[in-house]
């Protein structure tokens, strides 16, 4: 049983990691967050510390090393994501690994960084990269390799998922702190392009606002257009008439590949195989951190070349 401790507990995604720290028969000792609406850690791991105040938390953790010879061997990472870098440099100094959310870091110098205190430490960074462990695109990704090895695939990504006004508000509407929407919602699947068609050769932004991307990428063994957004006014008619708030689609060749099932259980998936050793980390992170980073800083070129349908 590892010893584990949760830096982000109130958030979207935390229910995910504790599910997952629970479900690999782990234990959770501890558990930060500025906000207290943290009740879901009932249903999991009642009787872990909760700190609202950094330095508490860090002092508790402390504590519990030097007066009950406690190994804290992980740190999960669900906060927002300008703060990932700090996080996870504090739990590799705490000498635990770390377990982080995506996208790792907003900046790819930032991974450049954190290889060094990677090596300072001997621990162990782990991105959350949970479309690796999804068993359509697994599938996909075996295709591809038994494939004609000089074919350039003709790959459509569309991806909506409606948010309402308090978006905005939040960190996330904040560039500065989510890294904008293609970062935020979109740097998932451009790991899992770039895991599956190699390394990108040019990246082309057709319209990039406040509420929805497009654009172009072009990896060694395929041709992407690609479509995000938060606007629920674009969800195709049948998804709004199903009562639906999310849309994904990744079109290969014309053919649809079916992954809109199986998501409950990725992060436990994730889990399973960082604590066998075969995490993610800053090598694998990379390559989408440099992409999201471009799309960020590009001046949209408007609807030229090969774009998007929905960019329209």
């Amino acid at each position: 049983m590892k010893n584990f401790a949760i830096i982000g507990a109130a958030g979207y995604i935390a229910p995910r990691h504790l599910k997952a720290i629970k479900d690999t028969g782990n234990n959770l000792v501890a558990a930060l967050d500025k906000f207290d609406s943290v009740g879901i850690m009932d249903s999991y791991f009642p009787n872990a510390d909760f700190f609202v105040e950094f330095e508490r938390f860090d002092r508790h953790l402390e504590k519990l090393k030097y007066e009950k010879d406690m190994v804290l061997d992980y740190v999960s990472i669900c906060t927002p994501n300008y703060l990932h870098d700090s996080h996870i440099r504090m739990a590799l100094r705490r000498g635990a690994d770390a377990i982080c959310e995506k996208p790792l870091v907003l900046n790819p110098w930032n991974i450049d960084a954190l290889a060094h205190i990677e090596k300072e430490t001997g621990k162990r960074i782990n991105n959350i990269l949970q479309l690796r462990v999804h068993p359509s695109i697994i599938a996909l990704k075996e295709k591809i390799e038994k494939g004609p090895k000089d074919k350039k695939y003709e790959v459509d990504l569309t991806y909506l998922t409606s948010r309402g006004h308090w978006y905005f508000t939040s960190w996330k509407g904040d560039v500065s702190k989510s890294g904008g929407i293609a970062t935020n919602i979109g740097v998932h699947f451009y790991d899992m392009l770039g895991w599956i068609f190699g390394k990108v050769q040019e990246n082309v932004v057709h319209v990039h606002t406040h509420d929805r991307a497009a654009g172009y990428l072009e990896f060694e063994r395929a041709r992407v257009r690609w479509f995000l957004s938060i606007n629920y006014d674009l969800l195709p008619a049948a998804a709004r008439e199903k009562g639906m708030t999310t849309y994904r689609s990744i079109t290969v060749e014309g053919e649809e590949i079916e992954f809109s099932g199986g998501f409950g259980d990725l992060h436990t998936k994730s889990y399973e195989e960082i604590l066998k050793g075969n995490g993610f980390g800053l090598d694998a992170a990379r390559q989408s951190i440099e992409i999201v980073h471009e799309i960020r800083n590009a001046v949209p070129k408007g609807l030229a070349g090969e774009y998007h349908p929905l960019a329209e």
